[in-house]
């Protein structure tokens, strides 16, 4: 049974917002898919500050698609915020880039991440990437718990 939580996409590239969307659409995943554009939006998002701060702390998404090459903030910044804080530790994050440099797997996985996934270029070969990153990351993979059942929350 897939989960209908949010896909938080953090992605600057209008086209491979796009291309992100349709491929989900094609593979029928139909989670609420929220886009930000920076990595300081992101943050906000996710702590629900700026522009997000009417946001429900609590509603966290199934998954953080992460792009490396961001303005403001980049992705390894975001990543390494989110592992600092309590609230956002455990959230499963994807690094989703066309980055092909060794030394941004290695720091990618040394801050935390759960994935790294170089964007495919061919459209067939990127619905095939979405649709086992919907199957395993809304599907198959078991999520942590979430904040609201942990104490002092």
């Amino acid at each position: 049974m897939i989960r209908t939580g949010i896909i938080l996409l953090v992605e600057d590239n209008p086209n491979d917002v796009v291309l992100t969307m349709r491929a989900f659409e094609k593979c029928n995943i139909s989670n609420e898919i929220v886009v930000v554009s920076d990595g300081q939006e992101a943050l906000d998002y996710l702590f629900s500050t700026g522009r997000h701060a009417g946001r429900d702390p609590k509603v966290m998404p199934e998954v953080v698609l992460l792009d490396m090459k961001l303005p403001k903030i980049d992705g390894l910044g975001v990543l390494r915020r989110l592992r600092a804080d309590e609230r956002t530790r455990r959230l499963p994050v994807v690094i989703l880039t066309s980055s092909k440099e060794a030394k941004d797997i290695t720091s990618s996985y040394d801050l935390g991440a759960n994935s790294f996934i170089r964007k495919p270029v061919d459209f067939d070969q990127f619905i095939d990437a979405a649709r086992q990153l919907g199957l395993y990351w809304l599907v198959m993979n078991e999520p942590p718990p979430r904040r609201d059942n942990a104490p002092n929350s």
